[in-house]
């Protein structure tokens, strides 16, 4: 399921490029480093959240579904989920903390020449007061930022401020089972019901080559007061309540 790797004209020791192959033959190439953190990567939930986005089912008909909207990617280390959606014509805010900023430049700098919509990185740690996001974007994406427990509050305080009513939160992550991320895990998705209505999205609606069953991508939005429905342009009708949503595919 792993993107190739490839070596980099920089220190192989230090660094290296992962390559991820989109459905028109381009490629992506994106830096990452040794050392550094988990953000220095590219995590495997990344890689399958960048190939839904390019799924049919996601994608629909005739204009790509991210094509002139404003999307934000929280967490995103090294951009792949980002600069996914730039090429699919969004206009894209990567977000991180500031020591990811020259890695995250970087990456846009080398995929450039791909992006058809735009694409900028900006620095925003979880649960600061937000300054420089002044509208919620049409959707916020995120890949692998469950993983430890002393975040989990302070990521849910930045979905709950940046997004708006009719943002649609897309979560990839990879269900991790040593330790303490069982645990993690559950205390994340307890939080997240008391301000959000989620769906898990089916296996079989990710991409045919890139998907894992330990792997999920979840959709989230900010409850309202009313069961109301919605039609998203990827046709699907999602009817939300205060406890659960459920998703009806047409």
């Amino acid at each position: 399921m792993a993107a190739t790797p490839e070596s980099s004209l920089e220190d192989p020791l230090r660094s290296f490029v992962r390559v991820l192959e989109k459905r028109d033959g381009t490629v992506l190439r994106l830096q990452q480093h040794v050392s550094g953190g988990v953000g220095c990567v590219v995590w495997d939930a990344a890689i399958v959240l960048s190939k839904y986005l390019e799924t049919p089912g996601f994608s629909g008909d005739g204009a790509h579904a991210l094509s002139r909207r404003s999307v934000l990617e929280l967490g995103s280390g090294t951009g792949a989920v980002g600069l996914m959606a730039a090429t699919l014509g969004a206009d894209v805010v990567v977000t991180d903390l500031e020591e990811l900023q020259d890695l995250l430049k970087m990456n846009i700098n080398m995929n450039k020449h791909l992006v058809t919509g735009s694409v900028q990185a900006k620095v925003l740690k979880w649960g600061e007061e937000i300054e420089d996001f002044p509208s919620p974007p049409d959707y916020i994406l995120m890949a692998d930022c469950i993983y430890y427990e002393e975040s989990l509050e302070p990521l849910l305080k930045t979905l709950k401020d940046l997004s708006g009513s009719e943002t649609c939160i897309i979560c990839c992550y990879e269900q991790r089972t040593m330790g303490k991320n069982p645990e993690i895990e559950k205390k994340y998705f307890e939080l997240l019901q008391l301000d959000f209505d989620f769906e898990k999205i089916p296996l079989e609606k990710h991409d045919e080559e890139f998907r894992s069953e330990d792997i999920h991508i979840i959709y989230i939005r900010k409850k309202k007061s009313n069961c109301f429905f919605f039609k998203h342009r990827y046709s699907h009708t999602i009817k939300f309540t205060l406890l659960k949503c459920t998703i009806w595919v047409f």
